[in-house]
């Protein structure tokens, strides 16, 4: 039993210990979680998934994040802001996606406001609130789940208009797109950043 410290990977490697679960996270964690994500497009993907993600594990979402993409036009603004209600009756019944109504509302909702935004807004906006860096976790215990920093972001986005996107969904976002390093001290990701 893990005491929240970086444990040993299939390869040897120290790694967060909630990235040795499956193949599928060692991936994700390796390759993505922690890395910086810029684009007004790549965001309302990330935060839309973060939304889709509330109450259910990771790894549901990241199995069906092709499904996802299929299904929301590759996360473009654009694209989803025209979803008419026949789209939104077709993702209610898209076995590939969570059939969540308010969290596809909210997902259509959301690109409406955003297609009014100006281009890189919404990237200026997230970024912005990227805190100073503190430092490294030892263990899983020292990572919060909601940061004064994550509750100004959500803050900052419901006043702008975006749904499902409370302190906790803000600071996995912040996690998963690397405004914030939550990489163990001791985690090989967190020296290949």
């Amino acid at each position: 039993m893990s005491d929240g410290a970086a444990l040993a990977g299939p390869d040897g490697a120290l790694r967060c210990p909630w990235a040795l679960s499956t193949a599928d996270y060692v991936t994700y964690h390796d390759e993505e979680w922690g890395r910086p994500v810029h684009g007004d497009d790549a965001l309302f993907e990330r935060l839309s998934l973060e939304a889709f993600q509330s109450g259910l594990s990771w790894i549901t979402i990241l199995r069906r994040r092709p499904g996802f993409r299929a299904a929301f036009a590759d996360f473009e603004i654009a694209k989803v802001a025209a979803f008419t209600d026949d789209d939104r009756e077709r993702l209610l019944a898209d076995a590939g996606i969570i059939r969540n109504r308010a969290k596809i509302d909210a997902t259509l909702a959301n690109a409406r406001v955003l297609a009014d935004w100006a281009p890189g807004e919404l990237d200026e906006l997230i970024w912005s609130h990227a805190p100073i860096p503190g430092p490294a976790p030892k263990t899983l215990a020292d990572i919060p789940a909601i940061t004064p920093a994550s509750t100004t972001l959500s803050k900052a986005l419901k006043k702008r208009g975006l749904r499902f996107v409370g302190p906790t969904t803000a600071y996995a976002l912040m996690q998963a797109c690397g405004l914030v390093d939550d990489h163990l001290d001791a985690c090989v990701a967190r020296s290949a950043l």
